[in-house]
């Protein structure tokens, strides 16, 4: 498996499951239809775009996150000017979060508009090979333009849990019966539309995951550093870091533990699928190991 077949399928798979949100939302619309789906439409659609146009400065307010100068981290800066000539885009902002859990996320709603933030466990625990690697994948990222593509696939699903809600108002004023809806379609759309729109949205998470390591494999040509360095992040399950839940989906590893039926929504796929993926990547020998980035 080369790595741009895996990239365009991955690309393909992501798509295909945010028109399969857009399906879902036509088939409630559908079903409810009235003046008032489109307000709690208008309303989500209007809520996640103020998100998408601040998503930056709210991700980074979330994480504690402050800004890392050049004199500060000399090394770590290089590194980030090399990613960025290597993957085409504007040198990012750079940003440091309290927490000894190896981690980093990428956000902005565009390369021009983009940051990339590491934990301080990050830059104390991985060798420089690994750290490159997983900046890599932040940069793959930003040049993969997954804000957009994750910004799309929350508007969709918050229009569908509008739905849901505008269900549940409708079975309590009793006024599913009208202009000939079904009652237990309409039953079955309230408790199973939400369900599908989330399902569907981490497999979106799940998908921008897969091709933003196949990127960062094509822009260093091999995988072997980012596999190993996804086997040093969740090597250490007592490093933890604080994080709220909605903002998960953005780090390179879920820094929240999914354990038993939770893995069902979990918002990353399988780190063993990844580093096996990766490892398929391999192109050439891996880059010998040095020392940590300090700061």
């Amino acid at each position: 498996m080369t790595i741009s077949t895996a990239a365009l399928g991955t690309r393909l798979r992501t798509w295909a499951l945010v028109a399969g949100l857009t399906g879902l939302l036509i088939a409630c619309g559908a079903l409810i239809g009235g003046s008032l789906l489109w307000i709690f439409v208008f309303a989500a659609v209007a809520m996640n775009a103020v998100g998408y146009l601040c998503s930056d400065r709210i991700a980074l307010r979330a994480a504690r996150a402050r800004p890392l100068s050049a004199a500060e981290a000399p090394e770590l800066h290089a590194i980030m000017r090399e990613l960025a000539s290597l993957a085409e885009v504007p040198v990012p902002g750079v940003y440091l979060m309290p927490g000894a859990q190896p981690n980093a996320f990428a956000t902005g709603r565009n390369p021009e508009h983009a940051a990339i933030a590491v934990t301080e466990g990050l830059l104390a625990t991985l060798p420089a090979d690994q750290l490159r690697a997983v900046l890599a994948h932040e940069f793959a990222h930003i040049r993969n333009h997954d804000i957009l593509v994750s910004s799309v696939a929350a508007m969709i699903a918050g229009a569908i849990s509008a739905v849901g809600s505008i269900l549940q108002l409708s079975f309590l004023f009793g006024s599913t019966d009208e202009e000939g809806e079904n009652p237990i379609a309409a039953l079955a759309l309230m408790l199973l539309a939400p369900i599908g729109a989330t399902l569907l949205q981490l497999a979106v998470s799940r998908q921008r995951e897969y091709l933003a390591d196949a990127t960062a494999a094509r822009m260093l040509g091999t995988g072997r550093p980012l596999a190993e360095a996804l086997h040093t992040i969740t090597a250490d399950e007592r490093a933890t870091l604080q994080v709220n839940p909605a903002t998960a989906p953005m780090y390179i590893v879920n820094p929240l533990r999914a354990e038993g039926l939770s893995g069902l929504f979990a918002t990353h796929p399988p780190v063993r699928e990844r580093i096996a993926r990766l490892l398929s990547y391999e192109t050439r020998p891996a880059a010998s190991r040095r020392r940590p980035v300090a700061v």
